[in-house]
């Protein structure tokens, strides 16, 4: 009988969270400046098609290249991204931690624990500090801390390495095929958070599939 998502967070040696959309609500955002630029050129960007670049980078799959192709335009990428950052920020500003992620982290303070990101240090550190989550984690692990990010199981390696730990030992918390991909590739078993956007994808493979992290931090 396989165990509970609760009795696999205790019996695991470490516990890796992503962070965009599993420890604060970026992804949305982020999605949302992409949907309206490609409405403003004509176009729809449905979250099924959107999901595949969550949790990697665009050369996974290119928001870019496909609105490029759609409309056999060229863009301005630096001008339409420094707009669009702007926009995510104002909207992130301010907003708490996913329901639950806080919670469970603090929870795990005296034990290993790490967030584990293909988005930049500048990215994550900025926002766990804001969250004043930096304290509870042993490290973070982000984009250039290893040679290639999710799904590429590298990221993960690192944090069990910086950590001393067996990856077989380690338990990731993800949203993203992505993630997913990449942790069970390092040979880490996977508890899967879809949030508003990547709940259109099959997770069947995962380890565990839950709604919220609040039923782990109970």
């Amino acid at each position: 009988m396989q165990i509970s998502p609760q009795e696999a967070i205790q019996s695991a040696k470490a516990v890796f969270f992503d962070f965009d959309g599993v420890v604060l609500d970026t992804e949305w955002p982020i999605y949302i400046t992409w949907k309206n630029l490609f409405q403003r050129e004509g176009f729809d960007l449905p979250p099924e098609v959107y999901v595949k670049c969550i949790g990697s980078d665009f050369e996974t799959w290119s928001p870019e290249k496909h609105l490029e192709e759609l409309s056999g335009k060229s863009f301005d990428w630096d001008t339409e991204n420094a707009a669009r950052q702007v926009k995510i920020v104002q909207s992130i500003e301010g907003t708490p931690a996913m329901p639950g992620a806080a919670e469970l982290i603090q929870s795990l303070a005296g034990s290993q624990s790490a967030v584990v990101s293909s988005s930049t240090h500048d990215w994550v550190d900025g926002w766990l500090d804001k969250l004043e989550l930096t304290k509870y984690l042993n490290t973070i692990v982000c984009r250039g801390d290893a040679p290639k990010i999710k799904p590429a199981p590298d990221l993960y390696l690192e944090a069990a390495k910086q950590l001393g730990v067996n990856p077989a030992d380690c338990l990731v918390i993800e949203d993203s095929m992505n993630g997913m991909i990449s942790a069970h590739a390092a040979g880490m078993k996977v508890i899967i958070v879809p949030n508003r956007l990547t709940k259109v994808l099959d997770f069947s493979s995962a380890d565990w599939q839950i709604k919220s992290l609040s039923s782990l931090s109970s």
